[in-house]
């Protein structure tokens, strides 16, 4: 473990040294550029992130070039003390290191709120945004002198243990500074979003959201966010409202009542599979209509299909990635201001609230 953290992170440095070994880091090899367009900082109350989370950054810097800042608070231990590494990521061109990424790594222990921002925004890049990755539940730490200081704030809610009260604190903070916050739960709806804007631009639908009775939605246990998300979305940009919760006697089985603009009442059921993708299927029901997009659990691709009498389509398209690196990656490539999903904020919030 000791072997692979040195391998992964670097040089073990003191922080005061951090800057000056840096320096030296690219002083000694003349080939490299150094190349950076943002801070990028991964921040894990996990002690053992710091090696997966330089794997992960690894892969990002191949498509964009930062300086990545790996964080690991231990807050149970009472002896302070701060460990720090410094390397770069280099990538490949024409058979030479070309471009590479400087990342510094800290391992914190025991509380200490200015501590942690004082040493941590010490080495981060004044004249780039900070793009601020936090993994797990949100601590006290998220406070408002942090995230004034952030450019964009990248979570992950699959794996918040009370969803509620994480989303509270989240939407609290973009309520006070307009933070921006792009949760890899959405991420991982981007791909089936498209498909059904794709399906629904088909011309013999064009009144056919108007006249939805029933939505059928498989997701796995693990990301019932992403799929109440996905349904927030959809009821959304229809421009339907909450009409009542309906009543299930199964535990895996969520569902919920709204109606459209036209009046009609629109049943939507949420089913967790274990043997399902993250979204495995959407299905979407007026009569003998049907629009469903189906993911196998690991498949690259998604199925597009509708059915509307005589007139069929069946199509494939890319499904979103199940990596953690790509997923950060491409939200890192979007970029923007994520007015998507704040405007989806609330009718998640409201079925999220209600489950």
């Amino acid at each position: 473990m000791v072997e692979d953290k040195e391998l992964m992170l670097g040089k073990r440095v003191p922080v005061e040294k951090i800057e000056s070994e840096l320096h030296l880091l690219w002083a000694a090899d003349e080939a490299r550029t150094n190349a950076s367009l943002m801070n990028l900082a991964v921040y894990s109350e996990c002690e053992s992130a710091l090696v997966d989370n330089a794997a992960i950054v690894r892969e990002i810097t191949r498509e964009h070039a930062c300086r990545a800042l790996l964080i690991a608070l231990d807050k149970k231990s009472e002896e302070p003390s701060v460990s720090s590494w410094v390397t770069a990521n280099c990538h490949l061109a024409h058979g030479q290191k070309s471009v590479c990424c400087e990342q510094i790594a800290f391992s914190l222990t025991g509380h200490s709120r200015g501590r942690f921002r004082n040493t941590i925004f010490a080495h981060v890049q004044s004249d780039l945004p900070l793009i601020f990755w936090w993994q797990g539940n949100l601590s006290p730490i998220f406070n408002e002198s942090l995230y004034r200081r952030i450019d964009r704030f990248v979570i992950d809610s699959s794996s918040w243990d009370n969803p509620v009260e994480q989303f509270d604190q989240a939407c609290e903070a973009v309520d006070k500074v307009n933070l921006v916050v792009q949760d890899l739960s959405w991420t991982r709806t981007y791909h089936f979003r498209l498909a059904v804007a794709a399906l629904f631009d088909d011309p013999t639908l064009l009144k056919f959201q108007d006249k939805v009775e029933q939505v059928k939605l498989v997701v796995h246990p693990d990301n019932l966010i992403s799929g109440l998300q996905l349904i927030a979305w959809f009821a959304t940009m229809a421009g339907w409202e909450r009409s009542q919760d309906l009543i299930s006697d199964k535990d895996d089985v969520g569902s919920y009542r709204f109606s459209s603009k036209s009046g009609n009442l629109v049943d939507v059921e949420i089913t967790t599979d274990e043997q399902s993708a993250a979204i495995g299927t959407l299905e979407v029901k007026s009569g003998e209509t049907v629009v469903s997009i189906t993911r196998e659990a690991g498949g690259k691709y998604l199925r597009q299909q509708l059915k509307n009498g005589a007139h069929e389509i069946d199509v494939h398209g890319l499904a979103d990635s199940d990596s953690m690196a790509d997923l950060v990656t491409d939200q890192l490539s979007r970029g923007g201001k994520n007015s998507l999903f704040k405007r989806v904020l609330p009718m998640f919030m409201e079925l999220l609230k209600s489950k």
